[in-house]
């Protein structure tokens, strides 16, 4: 008995046989095809492509003085000469010329007291003075005459033309007159020493600085009592703390194991966080003589051989001690990558730079050597990050996962 397929093959005619598996089988071949072209994509040219694992280093700026630096350590910028200013005595502030930040001048005057009865006092002495003045004056006219009186009497006497007595009384009118110009010069010293006491405590009435610098806190306003040392309840201390720029160093702690790495006069190079695009150069003014016990440090002061108006007290600053000075030209940051980013491949000098998980190869031209680092004049630029150690295999295109 015939079969379905033998009556499927008998009712169709020849050339239209299609068996179904066939149909099934080519269909299969074909997906597989497509996905072994997928797989290979992604293999040559995905997230399936093999990766490299490498260390990486950024490109950065960084001056010459680091490659001859023989220790680092940190600390503030300090100024070694400031001053608590106060009056001398006590008083009411009626007057104050300074706020935060004011420069000022030497004997410039900061701040007044209420001081008309001690301007009173003054004008007062000042009057006793001019009146001891015009008894001088008195007195030196009165001495004139009596010594032209006492020479007309010592001539008359000896002409016998007076009696003894007239010339007595005419010597002793000169002693006298004497006597009185020498009261009237002790009256005007008089009179001066109390013009000079007046003066002075009308000069405590006026604040004035003791140096040339800048007001970095104000901690009394118009209205409030000033006493010495704060002696009166209630009353300030201090008017204005001033501070003498041209004084600014910067205190730095030196661990005691690294001591020997520093000596008075050594040559230095200061960063500051606040100024991150300048390095002012130093030297070593101080080691104190005394060490912390509790942070097994020395206090080391270094000095400022450049100022610039931006430092301020307090500041926190990076001393770098160096082994020789600065040489000119090598104040300015250069661009820079670890030597160990460097490798050679046909006779040129390359870096490799990882970039969306891929390493570029990139020939560079570099400069002088800086320590362990070395300069780079072209090829890269800051802030990109170059493969350490790349290794022979690593061709550009590979793709690279950077190591944590």
């Amino acid at each position: 008995m015939p079969s379905d397929l033998d009556r499927l093959r008998i009712d169709r005619p020849a050339g239209e046989f299609r068996p179904a598996r066939f149909r099934r089988l080519g269909f299969i071949l074909l997906v597989v095809c497509l996905a072994l072209a997928v797989l290979a994509a992604l293999y040559f040219w995905g997230p399936l492509r093999p990766t490299e694992e490498v260390t990486v280093t950024v490109v950065s700026q960084v001056y010459p003085a680091q490659a001859y630096t023989v220790l680092n350590a940190s600390g503030y910028v300090v100024a070694q000469r400031k001053a608590a200013v106060s009056s001398k005595s006590t008083g009411r502030l009626d007057y104050l010329a300074v706020e935060e930040g004011s420069r000022v001048k030497k004997g410039q005057i900061l701040a007044t007291l209420e001081n008309e009865d001690l301007e009173a006092a003054r004008n007062q002495a000042r009057a006793r003075v001019r009146e001891a003045q015009a008894g001088l004056v008195s007195a030196q006219a009165e001495i004139t005459d009596a010594r032209l009186q006492h020479q007309r009497m010592q001539t008359l006497l000896r002409q016998d033309l007076v009696s003894r007595q007239e010339y007595d009384v005419a010597e002793a009118r000169y002693k006298k007159a004497q006597a009185g110009v020498a009261s009237a010069q002790a009256a005007i010293r008089t009179a001066q020493a109390g013009l000079a006491e007046a003066q002075a405590s009308l000069e405590y009435s006026y604040i004035r600085s003791p140096f040339d610098g800048v007001v970095t806190t104000k901690y009394a306003d118009v209205g409030e009592v000033v006493a010495p040392f704060g002696a009166a309840v209630n009353a300030r201390a201090a008017v204005v703390t001033l501070a003498d720029m041209d004084s600014l160093m910067v205190e730095a702690d030196v661990a005691e194991s690294n001591l020997d790495k520093v000596y008075q006069g050594q040559p230095c190079e200061i960063s500051l966080d606040a100024i991150p695009d300048r390095r002012f150069p130093g030297k070593v003014h101080m080691i104190v003589p005394t060490a912390d016990r509790a942070k097994a440090t020395v206090l080391t002061k270094v000095k400022f051989l450049e100022m610039d108006d931006r430092i301020l007290p307090e500041m926190s600053a990076k001393v770098a001690f160096l082994s020789r000075l600065v040489a000119v030209g090598e104040n300015r940051p250069r661009l820079a990558v670890s030597k160990k980013a460097l490798v050679t491949r046909d006779d040129r000098t390359v870096a490799f730079v990882v970039k969306d998980n891929e390493a570029q190869k990139v020939n560079v031209t570099t400069g002088p050597a800086l320590g362990d680092l070395v300069e780079i004049e072209t090829g890269l630029k800051e802030g990109d990050r170059a493969v350490l150690e790349p290794p022979a295999s690593l061709e550009d295109g590979d793709r690279v996962t950077v190591r944590e």
